[in-house]
């Protein structure tokens, strides 16, 4: 069984609550727009970190996330990029690939909006953790929490960190 903390969209912002929730989890990925590297750098030094980059992230975190990653956990297939869409509206970036080879868990940030549903005409869920950081339209902060335990996702959690 993993424990996973997923955030997006830092724009640069980290703080103690964040760190806090990133000492509890097993692994913690992140769905992009970093920003400063000094964010995923802090992440890095408390558990093991899978990122992407987003479209506000310069070459330094090009260079060292990709745009796509996709991987197993356990026995559930991953795939993290930054701007994706939703179950209706992925992205033209993204359409093709995930109706032909669709993951099971397909995240996605972006959009500082929380979001989770399921995509049953390909049978996959959906994730947005929403933004952690104080950058955006968003009013409350987020990050998701969850588990998986071979092929199951379980546990979900919606952790806010307060307004910006």
């Amino acid at each position: 069984m993993k424990k996973i903390l997923l955030l997006s969209d830092n724009h640069s912002y980290i703080d103690d609550r964040i760190l806090t929730y990133a000492r509890q989890a097993d692994e913690i990925w992140h769905a992009g727009d970093i920003g400063d590297l000094k964010v995923t750098d802090q992440l890095k030094k408390i558990k093991p970190l899978r990122a992407v980059f987003g479209n506000i992230d310069g070459h330094e975190a090009r260079k060292e996330f990709p745009l796509h990653n996709r991987f197993k956990c356990e026995e559930v297939d991953v795939w993290i990029t930054h701007i994706g869409g939703y179950p209706g509206k992925y992205s033209p970036a993204t359409r093709e690939e995930i109706r032909e080879n669709p993951p099971q868990l397909f995240i996605c940030g972006h959009s500082h909006i929380l979001k989770v549903m399921p995509d049953k005409k390909l049978n996959l869920l959906h994730m947005n953790p929403g933004a952690c950081g104080k950058h955006g339209f968003h009013q409350v902060r987020t990050m998701l929490r969850f588990e998986i335990e071979g092929k199951e996702i379980k546990n979900l959690e919606v952790i806010e960190l307060g307004t910006r």
